[in-house]
């Protein structure tokens, strides 16, 4: 997730241009300015001795084949037969967005349509440090907000040992973004658009736990994987100091900073069922939050999110794969501090969101890719915090992606740690910021946010 330095408001201003527009998390405040997460890191390749293609579902990350989720969870410290390579990597994405209609007023520095832009450049510290220590940190630089910020950090140290006789991996992992160090794709981290626009607009409601405290919190959890079938997880996060989120290029304002400590937990279960295999699975985040870390009011917004996952992947002895992925989140919210820094009545607090996102996809010869995915978020009405004609959440959609990977197989012409995927992503809404029609009150149609964006990711 990329997050723009902006012009600083004052917390109060803040607090009321996200109530007035809508948006009561910070995925929210960053949806019309930033790319989804992505990660393809070639060192992981060198350091394996395997090809890309190894660890990741049609030759391109982010989403990890079985092989690919367990060199995770065992702290990227696999090697293959060199002893040492150059834990470094870099990448970078371009598209081409076109929207059904002219978006008013244009993004910044942007046409209102048609715009080729350079999304983000990305460099890598990846890789494992002996049989303990390993780990992923991302640096990057933002093409639309023209900005360096770090980004995704996942770092481990892992034993390995018994639980009731059957082997398990134990493991310590430090990470700024609640989900980055889940191993499946059914989570926000790393969950489907692998890539996505930062042109476009998208809906505003989503979960806390949908990337609302990414890069602007520091977390650790401790987590065992026994018998490669059980994955148990807790741990928790807080907030760094202003001056250091601004120094990392984060918004020093942002949601707010996080009241004491907030605690995730995590649990799946794996099963083998034919060559596939299934995943089910429960997540939990909790948190107060001093909003645009105002602490006049002696109150803080409460959320409470709760999910719970599955996901069933198959491979065939031709190369292909089948997955299918699935997520449901519901969120309890109670802006208490919101309201009273507002000067809005006590009503204004008491909310909830519900998520259910849903992907199909094929990998043909880990080449070819196709995916159809589907998402909605809806929640009561609230004229407090929503705008419109019916001052609800809802946003519902469609995304379809085509996508191709010519040398996944580390095949490719400059070599194996050269990756490349080309593809086209179109995404069409059947509801957009709580209506079909007329969700602004000027009269737009979800459908006007229609967008088709092609682009090109290469990492090296």
């Amino acid at each position: 997730m990329l997050l723009a330095p902006a012009k600083k408001p004052t917390a109060l201003k803040h607090l009321r241009l996200a109530l007035r527009l809508g948006l009561p998390t910070a995925a929210c405040l960053g949806a019309l300015v930033m790319t989804r997460p992505a990660a393809a890191v070639p060192s992981f390749a060198d350091q394996t001795g395997q090809p890309c293609q190894a660890c990741h579902v049609g030759g391109f990350g982010p989403q990890l084949t079985q092989f690919g989720r367990e060199f995770k969870l065992n702290g990227y410290t696999m090697r293959g037969a060199k002893k040492f390579n150059v834990p470094l990597s870099a990448m970078a994405i371009a598209s081409y967005t076109h929207t059904k209609t002219d978006q008013v007023p244009a993004p910044d520095n942007l046409s209102p349509n048609d715009n080729v832009t350079f999304d983000q450049g990305s460099v890598f510290l990846g890789g494992g440090v002996g049989k303990h220590f390993g780990g992923l940190a991302q640096l990057t630089y933002d093409g639309i907000g023209k900005a360096w910020t770090w980004d995704n950090v996942d770092l481990r140290a892992v034993t390995q040992g018994k639980v009731f006789g059957k082997d398990a991996t134990f493991g310590i992992d430090f990470n700024n973004n609640p989900t980055v160090q889940d191993p499946w794709n059914t989570t926000a981290g790393w969950g489907f658009p692998y890539t996505g626009g930062a042109v476009a607009q998208t809906p505003g409601a989503s979960p806390l736990i949908d990337g609302g405290l990414a890069e602007e919190v520091v977390g650790m959890t401790a987590y065992a994987w026994i018998d490669h079938h059980i994955y148990l997880e807790a741990g928790g996060y807080s907030s760094p100091k202003a001056r250091t989120l601004q120094w990392l290029g984060s918004d020093p304002v942002g949601l707010g900073d996080i009241h004491g400590l907030a605690p995730y937990g995590r649990v799946a279960w794996t099963h083998e069922i034919g060559s596939g295999q299934l995943e089910l699975g429960a997540f939990a985040l909790k948190a107060a939050i001093n909003p645009g870390r105002d602490r006049s009011s002696g109150l803080t917004d409460h959320y409470s999110d709760v999910g719970i996952d599955a996901s069933y992947m198959l491979p065939t002895a031709k190369g292909d794969t089948f997955t299918v992925q699935a997520r449901y989140v519901h969120e309890s919210e109670n802006l208490m501090a919101s309201c009273a820094l507002n000067e809005m009545p006590v009503g204004c607090a008491d909310t909830h969101l519900r998520e259910l996102r849903g992907d199909i996809a094929y990998s043909y010869r880990g080449k070819l890719g196709l995916t159809l995915a589907a998402f909605s978020v809806t929640g009561p009405p609230n004229t407090f915090i929503y705008t419109g004609p019916l001052a609800r959440p809802d946003s519902n959609g469609v995304t379809a992606q085509i996508d191709y990977t010519p040398w996944g197989a580390g095949n490719g012409p400059l070599g194996p740690l050269v990756a490349l995927r080309v593809g086209a992503q179109f995404t069409a809404y059947g509801q957009f910021n709580g209506n079909r029609r007329d969700f602004d009150g000027n009269g737009a149609a979800a459908s006007d946010n229609n967008a088709l964006r092609l682009f090109t990711w290469i990492a090296f």
